[in-house]
């Protein structure tokens, strides 16, 4: 009798089926975990190298030389910041692009004390008359030192490093970095907050294409906060002086927004904000990287826009010309020697003949 054999099964295959589908299964998530890793650095590469690239610096070592000021007092800290009116590029659509050139519309000297728990922001007339040590001009080129010109052409004709130079000279503070924002990164920072809001105790009328506002408080664009810090004829007096209070106010009014949002603490919103003001930031070469600028505001968090004590430059008019202003003395040298040595600012410092 001849036996019928079932066709045998292997128990071998039965299982080896299933652990190969596992290992396929495991191969492709983890090719997919490794393109995903990959292209999450793939765009924070992008992102830093982007972010850094917006950044222009200038070497204030290289450009000014060995004739600075000393700094005394290590662990304070002084930050030029300036802000550009130049109309080139994508300023050109912004406030009487037809004005040629381009000036340091607004300048303070921020001072940070040790520990940096509050700040003392000095603000410079742009209308002061000054004399312009001699200096190399953007090229390089020697620029030879001039007496009674006014403080904003200084930029115009040899650029940041040598206004760094002379507000070094003429007050004798070590600048430890210089920030300068133009008009096109002005106007991106406050739509990338969303707006700023002010609070005017009298109206701005507006006046010579400036920006129209009742008394009360305003939630500012782009657009109308560059308008509000360049109002000057529609507000106050009509000086430059008085511009100076609108710049200080709308300057604490910002600060105030970021440290409100917490835009250190939200790295989507901390793009959009770095995005738009590297896009047209000058530093010095000290700060010209996101990972420098980075540390230097993760350093500022326990500085509070509520406590910043606001100045401006102690001047009186000119007595040859009444529409310049020149720097008060005794004033002035007590002003500069409290930040020099980071000491508290004197009230009789902060006294200006002038008033705006």
């Amino acid at each position: 009798m001849t036996e019928t054999h079932a066709p045998e099964t292997h128990a071998t295959d039965t299982h080896a089926r299933p652990r190969r589908r596992r290992r396929r299964i495991l191969r492709i998530t983890l090719l997919l975990v490794a393109v995903l890793i990959l292209g999450a650095a793939g765009a924070g590469w992008w992102t830093y190298s982007h972010l850094n690239g917006n950044i222009d610096s200038v070497d204030l070592d290289q450009a000014i030389g060995d004739n600075r000021p000393a700094k005394v007092v290590a662990n304070a800290q002084n930050i030029l910041v300036l802000g550009s009116d130049s109309r080139a590029g994508a300023n050109g659509d912004l406030d009487h692009g037809s004005v040629s050139g381009a000036r340091s519309d607004t300048a303070m000297l921020v001072h940070i004390p040790e520990g940096r728990a509050r700040a003392t922001a000095v603000s410079i007339p742009r209308d002061t008359l000054i004399t312009r040590p001699e200096c190399k001009d953007r090229d390089g080129k020697s620029v030879p030192s001039a007496k009674r010109v006014m403080f904003n052409s200084v930029y115009s004709l040899a650029g940041p490093a040598c206004v760094v130079n002379t507000v070094e000279q003429m007050s004798g503070v070590r600048v430890d970095h210089f920030v300068e924002v133009d008009f096109a990164g002005f106007k991106g920072l406050v739509d990338a907050l969303g707006g700023v809001t002010v609070t005017l105790d009298r109206p701005m009328s507006g006046a010579k294409g400036g920006l129209k506002l009742d008394a009360g408080t305003h939630r500012l664009n782009g657009a109308d906060s560059l308008k509000f810090v360049r109002t000057r004829y529609g507000y106050g007096d009509g000086s430059d002086l008085g511009r100076i209070g609108l710049q200080q106010q709308f300057m604490l009014a910002m600060l105030a927004e970021i440290k409100k949002q917490d835009v250190l603490g939200n790295p989507a919103r901390l793009y959009k904000l770095a995005d738009a003001g590297t896009k047209s930031l000058t530093t010095d070469s000290d700060l010209a990287s996101l990972t420098a600028l980075s540390d230097f505001a993760q350093s500022m968090k326990g500085v509070n826009p509520e406590t910043m004590e606001t100045i401006m430059l102690p001047v009186a008019y000119d007595k040859v010309d009444p529409n310049r202003v020149v720097v008060a003395e005794p004033q002035a040298t007590q002003l500069w020697d409290a930040l020099r040595k980071d000491e508290k600012v004197p009230a009789s410092a902060k006294d200006s003949p002038a008033k705006g």
